[in-house]
């Protein structure tokens, strides 16, 4: 049975909360917002379907009325998706005024403001208010929904004559014993359930710290790190003139794909769909395919930033200019080629430039030379320069000189190279021995591991798309002859027109003789998503990261504004370092740090077991201290009874998940996943039931992989051996 109202559904135990005096400025309120929701939607969708109505147009038009779409669009999926549950609370000041937060800001017919959008300044105390730091508060009230109801709230006290006994008999939602954090164990889902109402002081600080430099966030499990990372993406996009719209916007990185799968869901539901999200794997066209390195020492060597650094010899062997003369054979006679000429043709490339894509601005350099020199040679000026290129693209023993001076190559051939001739490898990394030249060869040269990535990486990106000059030859000979069509009917308009001296001067205009080219009819340029520039990129679980890694993400945000997020004692192969020594040493000047030392997720019960499997081999770990027991205790058995254990949970809970980790070969149903301890990271369940946990192996590898795979658990946690 419910107690119900407008907006209230209460269940029968919560009579006291359902009091009239208590929810009754709630329910007016929510009808205004109502109200006025009905009124946005619907303006929205007249809005939305006025613009698909309207002529598309053309070129810049044409984008930005489809950016208007998307923008619309999704700011009109969110309140479908939410509707009064748009709001997350509110928050009673001094002169005992309501301020309700809510996921956008929301202002009703009369210009009154119904909710306060909660990245904005004006909701930070609804976060970070503290009963030591009240920041002008007296209470602060969270909402519970369920399918659009309120099923629960909580009001803390923010001021001491709040908690006073008078005052609790007068409240009885008032929360003085933290049963709001306590419902933070509730039932998992398959993907993290909306997170945003349950955002702590100590979470939110770091959520709207400035986006300058990179930001290390670390924290043992459970203490809300990447609901942190996924709220600060959303926060900065909305709040940071320098990573919103037209800036790059923000890349977040994950783990792995379960780990995406999980949070996909996260920022759709605070209003954005423009971050990017992707694993380290997604960066390389190989990564779908990559496999493990076997050998340690292999991958240990590929790791390294020094490595990644021989890209860039292996692609200046590829632009040396010819150190000799030759006579060059043209329709208006021969001309001498020298080496200092061809010198200077090849530096016309920027340094670093993407070596396939400026191949047509060298060999263009190099016939503006030979042009220079046939004009000095004729008395009269009757050839230019276009017709004398044409006539050399025609000159065999050029053409041959050049693309063997300045060849268009491809990124897996230009490493698969470094695996197969080790003279090449030698040159290239001259601090390698012997021995290390040797162990790097392999056979085939493309068997691509996740170890290549970073080198994959780095040489698409010095070398760029070698189909990019032809893509870019055929760009420019559409827009030639777009033109051409358009000076033809520009020409016939004019002859009959009346008054032809005002349509000339219109006409003849450029921006208006562009701005009709169809460029949707043009060849593509084939932007790459992920490729960057970013403005901002985000890292969860970043202790995994090798030096080659960062380098991957360094070079898709030359700001180096980065959100650093993990745990050094999850570091599955050590973190001897500080978070300071390891980012500097990758590139990064300013490196500030934040520390989150509460557990909200894990119960007491199973961090009291999990604690000293981590500390026995890394003693200083941060464990984080956990602030909620979840009323079972650790329970441990045979590998034999996980059928039973799991059909027992699945009979006497109705909702929830289970992670069974440890034995992949398990199917249980919709509710139950199985998962490795790797692929278990940044995620969580209801119940964890850990299969053999000593085959994970030993040391720090083994030791942390168990430590992660137990506190996974959010109420209970099961241990077979």
């Amino acid at each position: 049975m419910t107690i119900s109202g407008k907006v209230f559904d209460l269940p029968k135990r919560l009579v006291a909360k359902a009091d009239p005096a208590l929810i009754t400025a709630d329910e007016e309120h929510f009808a205004a917002i109502r109200e006025s929701l009905d009124q946005l939607v619907a303006e929205l969708t007249e809005r939305i379907d006025v613009l698909r109505r309207s002529p598309g147009g053309k070129g810049r038009a044409a984008a930005d009325r489809d950016l208007e779409i998307h923008r619309l669009s999704a700011r009109l999926r969110l309140l479908r998706r939410f509707g009064l549950d748009v709001c997350l609370g509110r928050m009673v000041d001094g002169e005992g005024e309501p301020t309700y937060v809510g996921r956008i800001g929301l202002t009703g017919r009369n210009g009154s403001r119904l909710l306060i959008d909660w990245r904005t300044p004006a909701a930070e105390p609804y976060f970070a208010a503290t009963l030591a730091e009240p920041m002008g508060l007296v209470s602060r009230r969270r909402y519970r929904w369920t399918q659009g109801r309120i099923t629960d709230y909580w009001d803390e006290a923010l001021s001491p004559d709040a908690l006073t006994s008078e005052a609790l008999l007068q409240d009885p939602a008032l929360d003085p014993d933290s049963a709001f954090i306590a419902s933070l164990g509730s039932s998992r889902t398959q993907q993290m359930r909306d997170v945003l109402s349950t955002i702590q002081a100590d979470q939110d600080a770091i959520i709207r710290a400035g986006s300058r430099g990179a930001l290390v966030v670390d924290g043992g499990p459970g203490t809300g790190k990447t609901v942190v990372a996924l709220h600060r993406a959303a926060y900065l996009l909305y709040s940071d003139p320098r990573v919103g719209e037209g800036r790059g916007g923000v890349l977040f990185v994950g783990p792995h794909r379960p780990y995406l799968a999980y949070v996909a869901d996260v920022l759709p539901s605070l209003g954005e769909e423009g971050v990017q999200i992707c694993t380290l794997r997604d960066l390389v066209a190989e990564g779908d395919t990559a496999v493990a390195e076997t050998d340690p020492e292999v991958a240990r060597l590929k790791a390294q930033a020094e490595l990644v650094a021989a890209i860039e010899p292996a692609v200046g062997l590829y632009e040396e200019p010819p150190t000799k003369a030759m006579l060059v054979e043209t329709d208006w006679g021969d001309l001498p080629l020298r080496a200092g000429d061809w010198a200077e043709a090849f530096a016309a490339a920027e340094p670093g430039s993407a070596h396939n894509e400026v191949r047509d601005q060298v060999w263009e350099a190099l016939v503006s030379i030979l042009f220079d020199r046939l004009a000095e040679e004729l008395d009269e000026q009757d050839v230019t320069v276009d017709q004398l290129g044409r006539s050399l693209l025609g000159n065999e023993s050029l053409t041959r000189t050049f693309t063997r001076a300045w060849t268009l190559i491809d990124a897996d051939d230009l490493v698969s190279d470094l695996w197969s001739v080790p003279a090449y490898l030698r040159r290239c990394a001259p601090s390698l021995t012997d021995e290390q030249v040797r162990l790097l060869q392999r056979e085939p040269a493309k068997a691509w591991t996740i170890s290549d990535l970073p080198l994959l990486d780095a040489a698409r990106q010095r070398l760029g798309d070698p189909d990019a000059p032809r893509r870019a030859r055929r760009r420019e000979a559409a827009l030639a002859a777009e033109r051409e069509q358009m000076d033809r009917v520009i020409d016939e308009i004019i002859e009959a027109d009346d008054n032809p001296e005002t349509t000339m001067y219109m006409l003849r205009g450029e921006d208006l003789r562009q701005a009709l080219v169809d460029q949707d009819g043009l060849p593509s340029r084939s932007p790459d998503r992920l490729a960057g520039p970013f403005a901002h990129v985000i890292v969860d679980e970043a202790q995994e990261l090798t030096d080659a890694e960062w380098q991957m993400l360094v070079r898709r945000c030359p700001s180096r504004s980065f959100t650093v997020v993990g745990d050094r004692a999850q570091a599955r192969h050590g973190f001897t370092e500080t978070w300071q020594e390891r980012l500097r040493r990758v590139g990064f000047d300013a490196v500030s740090d934040a520390t989150l030392t509460i557990n909200y997720r894990t119960p007491a019960e199973v961090m009291t077991v999990a604690e000293p499997v981590i500390r026995a081999v890394l003693p200083d770990a941060n464990v984080p201290i956990s602030i909620r027991s979840g009323g079972a205790p650790v329970r441990s058995g045979r590998r034999s009874e996980l059928g039973s254990i799991i059909e027992e949970w699945l009979n006497t809970h109705d909702d929830g998940i289970a992670c069974v980790i440890g034995d992949p070969s398990y199917e249980g149903g919709p509710r139950v996943r199985s998962l490795s301890a790797l692929e278990s990271k940044g995620m969580e369940f209801d119940l964890v039931v850990l299969v053999d946990p000593d085959s994970f192996g030993t040391g720090i590898e083994g030791a942390v992989d168990h430590y992660v795979a137990m506190t996974r658990a959010t109420q209970q946690l099961v241990i077979l051996t």
